[in-house]
């Protein structure tokens, strides 16, 4: 695993991240200030796509727009069996999409850091030693939050 401060290390993006390029998110100034820095190093997989694109679809038609402009930007690679394999490792603490989220991140050998603004996805990559980044929020935001990991 590249070292995160490398500028050659990628990024492993979420739906949570990548719905910032969406008019009216929370943080969105933030996130873009960022990801004009930071965009090339970006990568997701079908799940964030998918994601995004669902969540400018309950938006509306200028959302679906930004949505599909932003996607041209980043690099969308394939879920690997790994990946799927390492998802089932953190399954029991993580709702599913989360999981395979964790798993894309802990399974692509250039991947240093993660985008979320999703508290458990970011306690899990922090736990593992990738680095979160999350523009807008406060260093180690994930350690005050109170979202549960999985409520059974």
């Amino acid at each position: 695993m590249p070292s995160p401060d490398d500028e050659r290390a990628r990024v492993y993006a979420d739906g949570s991240a990548l719905s910032r390029y969406l008019p009216g998110a929370p943080h969105r100034a933030d996130w873009l200030t960022w990801a004009r820095r930071n965009g090339p190093r970006l990568l997701t997989t079908q799940v964030g796509v998918s994601e995004l694109r669902g969540t400018a679809r309950m938006l509306d038609h200028d959302a679906r727009d930004v949505a599909q402009r932003a996607l041209l930007e980043i690099e969308v690679v394939r879920l690997s069996d790994q990946a799927v394999g390492r998802a089932t490792d953190v399954a029991g603490v993580l709702p599913p999409f989360v999981a395979v989220h964790a798993g894309a991140a802990l399974t692509h050998p250039d991947v240093g850091a993660v985008a979320t603004y999703d508290a458990r996805l970011a306690r899990v990559a922090a736990l593992y030693r990738l680095d979160v980044v999350s523009p807008g929020l406060p260093d180690r935001w994930w350690e005050r939050d109170e979202t549960p990991f999985l409520v059974r």
